[in-house]
């Protein structure tokens, strides 16, 4: 009997069956099943969730505060709990486990297709590629700093702004046509409703939950909002960091300053501010850390003192920045490392 193929394999954050933490795990798919591992160099799985007879609902609703979450539920009706570091990342994964559940259920050979499937809207429109247009830094629709309710929304826009743009690149034949395909947008967690107004539209029961409104405020699910009150000019300084593109992002392992133990982070990289910050991947929370990144050199190392020790080995690059402070980090695969590291050298050159 041959082994069952595996498909993908990367860091998610799993709900806990017993204690209901979060956890950064190392997960791998193949055709019949996940199976989840403390970490990527352990040799026995946590555990392994069958996928003959399972379901997946993304996005996952149970949780309001992980938009990036999804769920599978086994045959025997038992409910796990994923989360992914962006929207991209969480559609791959999706769409892979949902097609290993389609094949177990048609006895068919799991076979990547260069295609991907439409979800039923009009005119048969695809919601990841939509996405991609619709955030277009040149053509899509522009981030704001928009001022409500003594608050300060940043990288933000309107409910109405988003109309306007499908029916202005006819993406929409009209403004109710073009309310179906935001709201589709909103429901599959690509746009996150900002403001009062905005989350009271989400959580009805109306048909189109997205809004048609100059108050209905929103952002896109990996980009770099953030909301603030009038404060000090202390706080205004610190925000400056957030306010850059959003140029890469995902899981990376981390070396500790103190104890040099190793982490799974979700690091966030930004130009123009050049940073990257990092976040503990089981909360949605300020970041535990950032890196000025302007003038830092990054390159691929092939040993870091003490790494062995933590089983860490391979596909490890280090960041120094201009005041010499040295970052250890740890990518999941090769070519993700080879990205990581092209990503940061082009920062840290053109970013202030």
């Amino acid at each position: 009997m041959t082994e069952p193929q595996e498909i993908r394999e990367g860091y998610l954050v799993k709900k806990g069956t017993v204690l209901n933490s979060w956890s950064a795990v190392w997960v791998v798919l193949s055709e019949d099943g996940l199976e989840f591992y403390k970490k990527k160099t352990d040799r026995s799985p946590k555990g392994m969730i069958p996928l003959k007879g399972a379901a997946l609902i993304s996005p996952c609703q149970d949780f309001s505060k992980r938009t990036l979450a999804f769920k599978v539920t086994t045959g025997k009706k038992q409910d796990h709990f994923f989360q992914a570091s962006h929207v991209e990342e969480r559609e791959f994964w999706v769409k892979d486990i949902k097609k290993a559940i389609d094949c177990l259920q048609g006895g068919k050979k799991f076979a990547r297709r260069s295609t991907r499937r439409s979800i039923r809207l009009p005119d048969t429109v695809n919601l990841h590629e939509l996405y991609a247009l619709i955030k277009d830094q040149d053509d899509g629709v522009k981030e704001l700093k928009l001022e409500q309710e003594n608050r300060v929304f940043n990288h933000c826009f309107t409910g109405a702004t988003v109309v306007e743009w499908l029916i202005s690149k006819a993406k929409a034949r009209n403004r109710p046509e073009a309310l179906m395909l935001a709201t589709g947008l909103l429901n599959e967690g690509f746009l996150q409703p900002a403001g009062d107004v905005s989350k009271e539209g989400a959580e009805s029961f109306e048909q189109t939950v997205f809004l048609d409104d100059t108050k209905a405020l929103y952002y896109f699910a990996d980009s770099g909002f953030f909301c603030e009150g009038y404060s000090s000019d202390e706080d205004v300084l610190l925000k400056e960091e957030f306010r850059g593109n959003i140029i890469k992002q995902g899981y990376l392992v981390k070396q500790g300053h103190r104890r040099k133990n190793w982490k799974v982070r979700k690091f966030i990289l930004r130009d123009d501010p050049a940073y990257i910050h990092y976040y503990d991947p089981t909360k949605e929370d300020d970041p535990l850390g950032s890196v000025h990144l302007r003038g830092a050199v990054v390159t691929a190392v092939e040993f870091v003192p003490e790494a062995k020790k933590y089983d860490i080995d391979g596909n490890l690059f280090e960041i120094i920045t201009s005041d010499e402070t040295h970052y250890f980090l740890q990518a999941a695969a090769a070519e993700e490392r080879k990205e990581w590291i092209k990503a940061i050298q082009a920062v840290s050159k053109s970013g202030k």
